[in-house]
């Protein structure tokens, strides 16, 4: 478990990034010093979320190239940002990013494949076969265009429902059938052989229904041989600085 002082120091730079604020760290004895050498020390990688209209922003892109290894788009990997047009897409944000980061030696997660919110207003008003349809062509085609350079996706976010049920979220993705999440995963892997697929989701780093629910799921994916690499435990921190 880290320590309080530890937190503390991680929350106060997330401020300090979304704020352009600079912020000094003092490193432990023998400790890399910034975050992403003292993850790496570990094998491990330290990310932030990023929106993509900061890195013009001077003050951020520094912080973020000198504490940071791994990214992920804040929106701009999301349904409604990359495909605002039925099987018209827009991956110049996207893309962006992900040049930022080769060029700054940072892998890449991305979020999100399929998600029940910030779907385009023309999904939004599909349902069954089609909606299906267009879902998976939606993982195929994005997954495809980021092939080889996205170290891990979050497949799909959010699926299951909060509560004591551990069952899945009612969503219009959901009504196309149970199955929909194996599908989403089948293609993904298919498009990018590469990368490590994810399920993410919040509310899950304690044993309850939902974390069940989610285990469960993951469980009879592995047995069946339906890939997946890893579960993401969302949380979302945040800190405030007295006046």
């Amino acid at each position: 478990m880290k320590s309080r002082r530890t937190l503390l120091a991680a929350a106060t730079l997330a401020v300090a990034l979304t704020t352009g604020m600079t912020v000094a760290l003092t490193p432990a004895a023998g400790a890399g010093t910034t975050l992403k050498a003292a993850a790496a020390e570990k094998g491990r990688y330290f990310g932030a979320a990023v929106a993509v209209n900061k890195l013009s922003t001077s003050a951020y892109t520094t912080i973020l190239n000198r504490e940071f290894n791994s990214v992920v788009a804040e929106n701009e990997m999301k349904w409604a940002s990359n495909e605002p047009q039925q099987g018209v897409f827009n991956h110049s944000s996207g893309d962006r990013l992900v040049s930022h980061a080769q060029a700054n030696g940072m892998s890449v997660r991305g979020h999100t494949l399929l998600w029940h919110a910030q779907q385009p207003g023309w999904a939004q008003g599909m349902s069954g076969s089609a909606l299906r349809n267009a879902a998976i062509n939606h993982v195929t085609q994005v997954a495809t265009h980021y092939r080889g350079k996205i170290y891990a996706w979050d497949v799909v976010n959010e699926a299951f429902a909060d509560g004591g049920s551990g069952g899945r979220r009612d969503s219009n993705l959901q009504r196309t059938g149970n199955d929909w999440i194996e599908a989403a995963f089948r293609a993904a892997r298919a498009a990018d052989p590469g990368a490590k697929l994810c399920y993410n989701d919040y509310n899950t780093d304690g044993v309850n229904a939902k974390s069940t629910g989610i285990y469960n799921m993951v469980r009879d994916f592995k047995s069946r041989g339906v890939p997946i690499d890893c579960v993401g435990f969302q949380s979302h921190l945040g800190t405030s600085l007295a006046s």
